[in-house]
């Protein structure tokens, strides 16, 4: 029992201390490097900023994100959400109208031509038979709604319209309406929009309903589909269209 006693008063001892020959610096190893600065400061901040990247000029020349985060580094989920997940588009293309004996015309437009840095956009587009017995055309505000960089996004329409259905009807007006797109590439690979609009400036009225299929081919140049339907109380038209898109 007394052995046992003075076993643990002595493991009592070495861990009482212990703490203080370890602070003693006569005690320290004594094969620590020799080029350690004798003024370290102890209070170093926790927030040091990050070493420079060990890159040529030439490869940082050649690529603007590293350019951009080399700058300061982006927000990417703000990104994400607000960077356009469509773009601006020139088209061209040939259109065949159904319900004007097979006729065929050609059509001409942009698409959401960007205001500034807004969800704002302008669309404007003519259309017509080569022999000129139909026709429309107009320009539209575009005002999307949510955030710009997601995969679905709806905005109200309002603009200017004109249509021209051989002797039928001939109206023209405020354009009113809602338009729909379904993106599921953000780099402009394909997306799918719904425009239903109604001229109500004229005492007759015409619904125009469109379906724009596009795709890319290469990184600035798209193929689109459009499907068109206008109709007034008495006259129903249809349109079918192969589009050319460069995207600026």
């Amino acid at each position: 029992m007394k052995h046992q006693n003075w076993i643990v008063g002595a493991l009592s001892a070495i861990a009482f201390l212990a703490p203080a020959a370890a602070a003693n610096p006569s005690d320290l190893p004594a094969n620590l490097p020799s080029d350690l600065p004798a003024d370290l400061p102890s209070d170093l901040p926790a927030d040091l900023p990050p070493a420079p990247l060990n890159l040529t000029p030439e490869v940082i020349e050649q690529s603007p994100v590293l350019q951009r985060w080399i700058e300061a580094v982006p927000n990417v989920r703000v990104d994400i959400r607000n960077d356009p997940s469509f773009v601006t588009r020139l088209q061209v293309g040939y259109s065949y109208f159904p319900s004007s004996d097979g006729t065929s015309g050609f059509a001409v437009g942009i698409e959401d031509l960007f205001i500034a840095e807004t969800p704002l956009t302008v669309s404007a587009d003519y259309q017509q038979t080569f022999d000129g017995d139909r026709l429309t055309y107009g320009a539209d505000l575009h005002y999307y709604v949510l955030p710009l960089g997601g995969y679905f996004n709806l905005a109200p329409t309002v603009g200017y319209r004109a249509a021209k259905s051989d002797n039928f009807y001939d109206i023209n007006g405020a354009n009113l309406g809602v338009r729909l797109r379904f993106v599921p590439s953000r780099t402009s690979a394909a997306d799918i929009t719904l425009d239903q609009s109604w001229i109500v400036g004229d005492s007759q009225g015409l619904s125009i309903t469109q379906i724009n299929f596009g795709y890319a081919v290469t990184q600035d140049l798209r193929l689109s589909t459009d499907l068109e339907w206008q109709s007034t109380a008495s006259r129903g038209d249809s349109r079918v269209g192969i589009n050319l898109e460069w995207a600026l």
